[in-house]
């Protein structure tokens, strides 16, 4: 069940936690279906395992560097149709790179894909936020999280997908199927009402680029948020674009199997991670301004163990066990991502916040993963890639408990 609303909640808050929440299932889903489908794609394109995982790469670091760009767009016009186009391009992407035939088109695809993606999260959080003021902030976040993470999860059907239509056909199914809920936005997505009366969703005082960077370059938690980001960024990309392969050859998996156990693994216990971070942040928060910082700090601490497991143990249900421990970990902190930087910025530049953090991430996780395909290209095992993981995620928990709101 929900928790109580505060006062005078509109039901259009909800309905835009439900709205955005398919969007972000197709985001994720369109992005992470490439990880699955390694095989096919690699005997339909030849590539080496280092050029793979540029795939994955390329698509972070253009994503990344245009993620600030983005998120000052959604700061700046209005949120819905800054939504909207994103949506409407990236489903276009998709649809061309069942179309390419050769490496280089590949990459051209995924680079596309990289910058029309790069204006959804900041610009869809804080339109859920810019609704969400009160004591159903993190939860209305943890919602639409669990859609993102569902889309993840799915992305582990690529295998089965290829298995059945081919990897092109997969690629065209989700292309359409997002231009297709594009016309559903179009009806149902709105602004959120204090912003919309001062005009197609602008700040009562234009935003600039200039006050939004002054602002954040001059605040400590901003950049302790920053080294966050980026130690889970590299976390979380290795996880996403190797695991699969590290249990169909660590633990002799087939190809969809291992797509479909990572991913579904991972999402499932992300999923009820970013439920119980919503509600545990959201009621703490009354008696503690800290609660969304501590919340995820905590469980990163048990993350830690769960990511050596994962690294160093030879049976596959203790590492699934500890990828479980992580899953949780990582949806706390989902849950609590943008609630935090309300906390640390001015709310008029919180979409162009994300986004900054977006970069450091993508670029962070960017690099792990180019790293983990290096590793396999020189005979050394994805476990040495786990295992900087888990010294990544200690210091995560650190800087966590290091945060502290900023006085208005």
């Amino acid at each position: 069940m929900l928790p109580p609303s505060p006062p005078r909640l509109p039901r259009l808050a909800w309905i835009t936690v439900a709205l955005l929440w398919v969007v972000g299932l197709l985001n994720y889903l369109d992005r992470l279906i490439i990880t699955t489908m390694h095989d096919p794609i690699v005997a339909s394109v030849p590539m080496t395992e280092a050029q793979f995982g540029l795939l994955t790469s390329i698509f972070l670091w253009v994503y990344g560097i245009f993620s600030p760009a983005c998120g000052f767009l959604g700061d700046r016009i209005s949120r819905k149709w800054v939504l909207l186009a994103s949506l409407v391009i990236w489903s276009s992407v998709t649809l061309l790179t069942g179309h390419a035939q050769n490496f280089s088109q590949l990459l051209w695809a995924r680079a596309l894909m990289g910058i029309s993606e790069a204006c959804y999260l900041p610009t869809a959080l804080a339109l859920i936020a810019d609704y969400h003021r009160g004591p159903t902030r993190s939860f209305a976040m943890a919602l639409h999280g669990t859609g993102i993470y569902l889309g993840a999860a799915l992305g582990g059907i690529g295998g089965y997908l290829a298995q059945s239509i081919g990897w092109r056909g997969g690629f065209f199914l989700l292309g359409a199927l997002g231009v297709a809920y594009a016309l559903v936005l179009v009806l149902f997505l709105k602004d959120a009402p204090a912003a919309a009366e001062e005009g197609g969703g602008r700040p009562p005082e234009p935003v600039r680029a200039g006050l939004i960077a002054c602002e954040l370059s001059r605040s400590t938690s901003f950049w302790l948020l920053l080294g966050i980001n980026a130690l889970v960024g590299v976390v979380d990309w290795t996880i996403y674009g190797w695991l699969p392969v590290y249990l169909h050859e660590r633990f002799a998996l087939a190809p969809g199997p291992a797509g479909l156990t990572a991913t579904g693994v991972l999402q499932v216990t992300s999923f009820v991670g970013i439920l119980v971070g919503g509600l545990w942040s959201d009621r703490w928060s009354r008696t503690n301004t800290r609660a969304r910082m501590l919340v995820p700090g905590s469980g990163y601490i048990f993350a830690v163990p769960g990511l050596l497991l994962l690294a160093w143990h030879p049976a596959l249900l203790p590492a699934l066990g500890g990828l479980v421990l992580y899953g949780l970990a990582r949806g706390l902190f989902d849950a609590n991502r943008m609630p935090i930087i309300r906390q640390l910025v001015n709310e008029r530049y919180s979409a162009t916040a994300y986004g900054v953090l977006n970069l450091i991430s993508c670029l962070a996780g960017g690099g792990m993963t180019y790293l983990g395909g290096s590793l396999r290209d020189a005979g050394i095992s994805l476990s040495i890639a786990f295992l900087i993981c888990a010294g990544a995620i200690l210091l995560t928990s650190v800087l966590c408990f290091t945060l502290k709101p900023q006085a208005r």
